[in-house]
């Protein structure tokens, strides 16, 4: 994938690991902002949206795992086999 920034082009390669790493920054922010906004009472409701923010992420990694898998098996059905490595 190319993305043109100006002269420059940024090039995204394996794209389901680069989904998988961002989606596990993402969920390690809401987690961390919701920890913080739980020590103010008047924050306290908003902090409990990105806990629930958070842990519907947790569900997104497994589905790009899975959508990866079936992705490569579509295009290579007699490839390498992969490892349990987490992407």
């Amino acid at each position: 994938m190319l993305l043109h920034i100006g002269h420059e082009e940024l090039v995204v390669r394996k794209r389901y690991e680069v989904l998988s790493i961002a989606n596990d920054l993402l969920v390690a922010v809401w987690f961390a902002v919701g920890s913080v906004l739980f020590f103010f009472e008047s924050t306290t409701v908003i902090g409990t949206w990105l806990f629930l923010l958070g842990s519907v992420q947790l569900l997104i990694r497994p589905a790009i795992r899975l959508h990866r898998r079936v992705y490569l098996r579509r295009f290579n059905p007699h490839g390498p086999a992969e490892t349990a490595r987490d992407f």
